[in-house]
């Protein structure tokens, strides 16, 4: 959802193409994007914004990176209302929608001081391959969408994916972890020393993935490292 005053060429198109609601399918509002009202008010929230350092999400790095906050605006529970927004997000060409609900993120993450201190935004990459296959990196989305609303900059370049391997939504936990070993490599790391990035993913279910990305960022002197997704897997 989103209280943008639409141009008049989008009130044109909306009559031409009217936008359904990615949740529901329902005709969304003039001033509507992505998801209804009705939807957005009931989709399910962590509320983990307001314990950042002790709860399920955050757990999950303890003892296995240097992650010192973890929070995700919703629950993630297959073939529910959240799974149908990420499944279009990275396979039906949606960017918007990661745009959108990375401003959505922003503006129920902040009321919680959830940015506070944070210097920067690092999406976490896909492969060059996985990223021309789908046109943009589904996590890049979001991050710029949060950045749009808290004028935090967004860094592509400090993390790099070496390849692509598989698919983590099938794997077992300790496969995960073998999935991901490696996988990621420092970018560019000038600026970086002394800072507090802000790791931004889609999914968070067992931290295997941003776990490794925070491995390798720590290699930073003095860096510290938060975590935010827009959703987190119900163990």
């Amino acid at each position: 959802m989103s209280t943008m005053m639409p141009s008049f060429w989008t009130r044109i198109l909306d009559l031409i193409a009217p936008r359904v609601c990615a949740v529901c399918g329902s005709r969304l509002g003039i001033t509507e994007q992505t998801v209804c009202t009705s939807c957005y008010l009931h989709l399910p929230r962590t509320t983990y914004q307001f314990t950042p350092y002790d709860n399920p999400m955050t757990q999950l790095f303890w003892g296995l990176s240097p992650v010192t906050h973890a929070a995700a605006l919703f629950f993630y529970e297959p073939h529910g209302e959240v799974a149908r927004l990420v499944y279009d997000l990275k396979y039906a060409d949606r960017p918007d929608i990661g745009e959108d609900m990375g401003r959505m993120m922003a503006e129920e993450m902040r009321m919680a001081g959830y940015f506070d201190g944070v210097d920067m935004i690092v999406p976490v990459p896909l492969s060059s391959k996985r990223k021309r296959q789908r046109g943009y990196n589904q996590s890049e989305m979001l991050a710029r969408g949060i950045s749009e609303t808290m004028h935090i900059p967004v860094n592509t370049r400090a993390l790099r994916r070496k390849h692509f391997r598989q698919s983590q939504t099938t794997l077992m936990r300790h496969q995960r972890q073998e999935n991901v070993a490696d996988l990621f490599e420092l970018g560019e790391t000038d600026g970086l020393e002394g800072k507090h990035l802000l790791l931004v993913d889609d999914v968070c279910t067992t931290g295997a993935t941003l776990a490794a990305c925070a491995r390798v960022l720590d290699t930073v002197p003095r860096l510290r490292l938060s975590v935010l997704t827009l959703a987190f897997t119900k163990s």
